[in-house]
């Protein structure tokens, strides 16, 4: 397995990201530009913060447990949520899972059930409609999810940085050369058809007894991790039981209890619910519940990453230039946004978010929805 680079390596990682990427983020010139609530780049200037000195002493912005958390026996805290999970499946990689997020696709099925959501803008008409990308662990534990359609190759690496196997329904031929790369390893329109009244572009899900089916068929494909995994967990989690309070961990923290991304198909909002202490996903006016067991999509973090992207011809498709460094970004939690960058230096890489010191950002234990937002609209993010 390949090791996580270590913080003390954050400084050539920079240096070397621009090299490595095949559509190289364009440098951050956009210090003028306007970034979410009205905040401008020029009011938070990431270069100057950096280099004042950091204080002698701060107290941890944790809260700390009423008593030490014991894990129970035969569990694991998980490398994608940081939350207690058996240790039967720790070894499991996860599958990565396209939903179609157009109306007529909906309602979802399963969706509540993923441990990370990301949110992609699938192409360039069409009002820039969205699609979902699913990061499940526990897949075995699948009834219904979907519906399930193509991917890009967007896609492709992003499911490649968490080893999973990404499970659609076509694509575009630009994803072949992603896909002849020995990390990619999908499964495509092998799923199960459900009658459901619609069209057949909206009729297939991944059902009970489909993944064990594919993996038997694909005897290449192991349900574990492989030699392109990445180790120890996805994210900096902070130890489970506690919390990372930004307002009180940074002097730069914003009020975000609602967000409105700049996905205008379907009218993306994050509306923060005090009781839960989760942000709840809304789409096209209403509150997304799942069709399973009518639980609302929910997250403990939102992570928004500011990503340029190519449009690849006259038909709307697109790539993301997801491996870079120094772009800007957001991590929410609690009703409150922090200010931070990313790094993704290869395909397989894990993206990392830091920040304003250098260090790697720490966030909550929980599920997390992470939205690539287009440079171009990066400045229609709403925070209220």
């Amino acid at each position: 397995m390949h090791s996580i680079k270590s913080k003390k390596a954050v400084a050539s990682i920079l240096c070397a990201a621009a090299l490595l990427s095949m559509t190289a983020c364009g440098a951050a010139d956009d210090a003028a530009e306007e970034a979410v609530t009205g905040i401008s780049i020029e009011e938070i200037p990431q270069e100057e913060v950096a280099e004042q000195p950091q204080e002698e002493e701060e107290a941890p912005a944790e809260e700390e447990p009423q008593e030490d958390y014991v894990l129970p026996e035969g569990m694991y805290f998980s490398e994608i949520t940081g939350e207690p999970i058996s240790e039967e499946i720790k070894d499991q990689r996860p599958i990565a899972v396209m939903v179609d997020n157009e109306t007529t696709a909906l309602p979802h099925y399963g969706t509540s059930e993923a441990d990370v959501v990301y949110e992609l803008m699938n192409s360039t008409a069409n009002d820039r409609i969205t699609r979902l990308m699913c990061i499940v662990k526990d897949w075995e534990q699948i009834e219904q999810m979907g519906s399930i359609r193509s991917t890009r190759p967007t896609n492709i690496m992003l499911a490649a940085e968490w080893n999973a196997v990404l499970c659609h329904d076509g694509g575009p031929y630009y994803n072949d050369q992603y896909f002849a790369q020995p990390w990619a390893q999908h499964f495509s329109g092998t799923f199960s058809r459900v009658n459901n009244g619609k069209a057949r572009e909206f009729t297939e899900y991944i059902v009970s007894g489909d993944l064990d089916r594919n993996f038997s068929n694909n005897s290449k494909y192991t349900t574990t991790y492989n030699e392109y995994a990445n180790e120890g967990s996805h994210f900096n989690f902070t130890s489970y039981g506690t919390e990372i309070k930004l307002d009180e961990k940074y002097d730069r923290s914003y009020t975000a209890t609602q967000v409105s991304l700049p996905f205008t198909h379907n009218s993306s909002t994050l509306i923060y619910n005090p009781e839960t202490k989760e942000y709840e996903y809304y789409e096209y006016g209403d509150r997304h519940e799942d069709a399973e067991d009518g639980e609302p999509l929910s997250f403990k973090n939102v992570i928004l990453q500011k990503c340029s992207f190519a449009q690849l011809d006259e038909h709307g498709y697109l790539i993301y230039n997801c491996i870079g460094s120094g772009e800007y970004a957001w991590y929410l939690t609690n009703g409150v946004a922090k200010d931070c960058t990313w790094v993704k230096s290869s395909e397989t890489d894990v993206t990392r978010f830091y920040d304003e010191n250098g260090e790697e950002l720490m966030i909550n234990t929980g599920k997390t929805y992470i939205g690539l937002i287009p440079a171009d609209t990066w400045d229609k993010v709403i925070f209220q």
